[in-house]
């Protein structure tokens, strides 16, 4: 029974905020509280509550902390030659635009975070694919596959978890992976070239110029696949975004947001505005230096991160924003994306709270893992690499590699199967992984786009399992399991 509930509530979970029927938040906290009720566990709510927000509670103060010190580095342009740097390649070309964002995720996520890696290629990209009236839920779908794939990094958390669940080497995991991980990326890096020539036929190129000095107004766009048949239609009226503001995009990669250029878009076009008044130049190298030093820390593991960005940030405020009312204003200014992410991120521990004290998630597992016919024990590395896919998306990382993992290799060696195969396979998933509403970081990377989660989870998972496929075949393919 609690099998069946637990799959019925994700799926309700799932339906009500692709529908849009539910906002996010909301569905994150009644949505379980209803099921945990009918489970005849309605009193322990409570206790299940606290139980989640207590294990997510350092997640939500790494995030807080986060938003304000990157925040604080968008406002004094410590990015804004990333952001020059990424315009005079891409010439206003939507294509490179798609590729360079792409680029830029992964090469950002080499710090093994994905708050991180979402916070910088957002604040770099997303005044191009305002500006030039791009699909955003493009920007995220590509950011997310390409952090996905990036997070198997030792560092990144999935290859120290299956190190630790199985007693292994992570190196030992991870290093014959790489091969397989490489083709994922270049699989994400081809889409991503796919999406930008879909969005160079339907926008066409301008010059850096043209794109400067266009005018920002409401188009008519066609939804393309995955819309409503390819009709042109006109965007109306704004939609919540995940993080509570903004607006959303259309469900197919050719669905551009355009009433989202109608206002104030000049004001999002800053990151290039050489005159803001937040601008440091002259502290350039310090931030720099702040940043690299914050990063390498969190790398090098010397502090919890939520450590880290809480001194970061009020070591940056303080150098940049001496000033009382200045640093307050700058708080202010990030306030709305802090209480988005972290309000968030609380609403999910009620979700995750719900579903390991009740025993959902653990019915689930045992039942997933019964279900495997006996004849496929040979090939449990290909079984255990086609489950990740679901089960990294419909449950945390801790959850299914400290709980499902050793019953997979268990079964694995009765018939022969190396853990390592096993811990190895389980990497496939991660590129679905990174867009599952149970990962804090996706709310960063939807809420600072203006993105509808709804909207990033249709367009992205069809390409999320296509790449985790990929580096699953790819494993076969060289033999690594």
């Amino acid at each position: 029974m609690l099998t069946i509930l637990g799959f019925a509530m994700i799926a309700t979970f799932l339906v009500l905020i692709m529908t849009k029927k539910m906002s996010p938040i909301a569905a994150l906290v009644l949505i379980p509280a209803l099921f945990c009720v009918a489970v005849g566990q309605g009193a322990q709510l409570g206790d299940y509550v606290i139980e989640g927000v207590g294990n997510l509670a350092p997640t939500a103060a790494m995030l807080m902390f986060a938003i304000v010190y990157f925040g604080v580095m968008i406002d004094v342009g410590l990015f804004d030659p990333i952001v020059r740097g990424i315009l005079k390649f891409c010439q206003a070309d939507p294509m490179r635009i798609v590729v360079g964002t792409a680029v830029l995720a992964a090469i950002v996520s080499l710090d093994g975070d994905g708050s991180t890696t979402f916070m910088i290629t957002v604040s770099a990209m997303y005044p191009l694919y305002k500006r030039l009236k791009m699909s955003l839920v493009v920007m995220t779908g590509v950011a997310a596959t390409a952090n996905g794939v990036m997070n198997t990094l030792p560092w990144g958390g999935p290859t120290a978890r299956a190190a630790t669940a199985l007693k292994l080497d992570a190196s030992e995991i991870f290093v014959p992976m790489i091969p397989a991980l490489a083709m994922g990326l270049l699989a994400v890096f081809v889409l991503a070239y796919v999406l930008g020539l879909r969005e160079r036929k339907r926008l066409g190129t301008l010059t850096l110029d043209e794109a400067l000095a266009r005018e920002p107004e409401p188009e008519t766009v066609s939804t393309g696949a995955g819309g409503t048949g390819g009709e042109d239609r006109l965007r109306k009226g704004a939609s919540a975004s995940a993080g509570g503001t903004g607006t959303g995009t259309g469900a197919g990669a050719d669905a551009a947001p355009a009433d989202d250029l109608a206002d104030g878009d000049d004001d999002e076009f800053q990151g290039l505005d050489p005159n803001r008044p937040t601008l440091r130049p002259k502290l350039y190298w310090f931030n720099a230096g702040l940043t690299a030093a914050l990063l390498t820390a969190m790398i090098m593991e010397l502090m919890p991160i939520p450590v880290l960005f809480l001194l970061g940030a009020a070591l940056a405020l303080t150098v940049n924003f001496p000033h009382m009312p200045d640093q307050r204003a700058r708080i202010a200014a990030h306030a709305d994306n802090v209480l988005n992410v972290s309000g968030m991120v609380f609403a999910a521990a009620v979700f995750t709270g719900v579903l390991t004290g009740t025993g959902m998630v653990e019915n689930m597992a045992d039942w997933v893992v019964g279900a495997v016919p006996d004849a496929m024990g040979p090939h449990m590395a290909i079984v255990t690499g086609l489950l990740s896919l679901p089960l990294t998306y419909f449950m945390s990382n801790d959850g299914f590699y400290f709980g499902v993992l050793p019953v997979l290799a268990e079964a694995g060696a009765a018939h022969g199967v190396s853990p390592l195969e096993i811990a190895r396979a389980s990497l496939a998933g991660q590129a679905l992984h990174m867009s599952s509403p149970l990962v804090p970081a996706v709310y960063v990377l939807v809420g600072m786009a203006k993105v509808e989660f709804g909207d990033h989870t249709r367009f992205t998972v069809k390409w999320a399992v296509l790449t985790s496929l990929v580096v699953l075949a790819a494993g076969v393919l060289f033999g690594i399991m």
